[in-house]
């Protein structure tokens, strides 16, 4: 018996308003607040003079700061909620991407960036717990596919919008960029405040899915075995460290890779970042259907499995023909794993634990964020290349296939 029952006011229910709310949640907090930096920093480089380290650096300051957000976010949530809690942390994210503009020092965008990662986090783990309670087990893989697809609007509007207003404005163009973008965040925000929701029985409805279908691993009887749910979140969470890793290296170097190691020009390695961001838009309803279908396990086997040939064609440096194939790869899978996690933790814990297990297995997700642009970096700075780094990220996510495998079965 279905119980997706829609408000008595409309044919639409109101989960799908928190799906799409959350997609321009995700494009702001994480799109422009995050995964704009790979296309703005090679003109931020050529201004401030940044060497290799500290464009590396710089990303990790802002996982650092999403890092911590994560550690809070959840108790943060439970006294505001959620709702309250998001749009704070989008006026942060807007403010300090705004005041990023006026820097004049790297030690003044690594700051701001950090309390950037803050507000990215206060934003996105609650967000990701809402869908645990508007959805039900055979819905979610959709609804969260539908919001992390924010991600590749973001990056296909950044991909085009930044080198053109590059040229509009010369050397300083990156200042106007991070400016704008933030006002956009700033106006998301307010959107988000009101429209979200933080249960369906705000608006005297249900969650959507089929009640009967929705087979939960994490049901009470398993409650009883806090080992056993703990030995599962940690080895989601070194899935996901995995996946923090890897695809934040290929997202924030790959344009630099393009223009330094292939010579293409600002203009071209744009659009091929756009190109990423046209096929991301797909990405996550794409595999969160298809985990709603096969499982969340087998989900992730072909994701990861995407992922090691993507960084591995541009590790072994092919000719430039190959980078099609990588890009094409890593756009259409970048947003799976975020979104299979989101449903996975709603799966195995239920919803009233699914945004407090969603923020533990995102420490882990968070430190892998940390470790791999400043890894990266040092290394590209010693070899001259991101040869190394992506092979790296190659051997990393076939790890990640491997403990993919061993994941514990759904019931059916």
């Amino acid at each position: 018996m279905s119980i997706a029952t829609s408000h008595r006011s409309t044919n639409v229910h109101y989960g799908w308003v928190i799906a799409f709310t959350g997609s321009a949640v995700i494009f702001a907090c994480l799109g422009l607040g995050r995964f704009s930096l790979g296309m703005l920093l090679p003109a931020m480089s050529a201004s401030l003079d940044l060497s290799y380290t500290r464009m590396g650096l710089i990303g990790t300051g802002n996982f650092i700061g999403y890092m911590f957000a994560v550690a809070i976010a959840s108790s943060v949530a439970r006294h505001l909620g959620a709702r309250l809690t998001i749009t704070l942390g989008l006026m942060l994210v807007g403010v300090t991407m705004m005041l990023v503009c006026f820097a004049e020092h790297y030690v003044q965008i690594l700051f701001l960036y950090v309390v950037t990662g803050i507000g990215s986090g206060l934003s996105n783990v609650p967000l990701m717990g809402l869908v645990s309670h508007w959805f039900l087990q055979d819905a979610r893989g959709r609804a969260a596919g539908i919001m992390l697809s924010g991600n590749g609007i973001a990056i296909l509007c950044a991909g085009l919008y930044v080198p053109w207003i590059n040229t509009q404005s010369g050397l300083e163009g990156w200042r106007h960029g991070w400016l704008t973008m933030g006002l956009v965040v700033i106006g998301v925000a307010i959107m988000a405040g009101g429209l979200l929701r933080n249960d369906p029985r705000d608006k005297e409805t249900t969650p959507i899915g089929n009640q009967e279908a929705s087979s939960i691993v994490g049901s009470d009887a398993d409650a009883a075995h806090p080992g056993k749910t703990k030995r599962i979140m940690v080895h989601l969470g070194l899935i996901y460290a995995l996946f923090g890793g890897t695809y934040v290296v290929y997202a924030t170097f790959i344009v630099t890779t393009l223009v330094n190691d292939y010579g293409f020009s600002e203009q071209v390695a744009g659009n091929f970042w756009a190109v990423v961001g046209a096929l991301s838009i797909f990405s996550g309803p794409l595999f969160g259907w298809l985990s709603d279908r096969l499982g969340r396990r087998t989900g992730m086997l072909v994701v990861f499995t995407l992922f090691t040939l993507a960084y591995g064609l541009v590790g072994i440096h092919l000719p430039a023909i190959w980078l099609y194939a990588s890009i094409a790869l890593y756009g259409i899978a970048v947003w799976s794993v975020p979104t299979i996690m989101a449903a996975a933790v709603g799966d195995y814990l239920g919803p009233a634990r699914a945004a407090r297990a969603f923020g533990f297995i995102t420490l882990f997700f968070g430190m892998g964020q940390i470790a791999g642009p400043a890894l990266a970096g040092f290394l590209a700075d010693v070899s001259g290349t991101f040869r190394i780094a992506f092979g790296m990220c190659t051997a990393a996510t076939l790890t990640a296939v491997m403990l993919s495998f061993f994941l514990p079965r759904q019931r059916p």
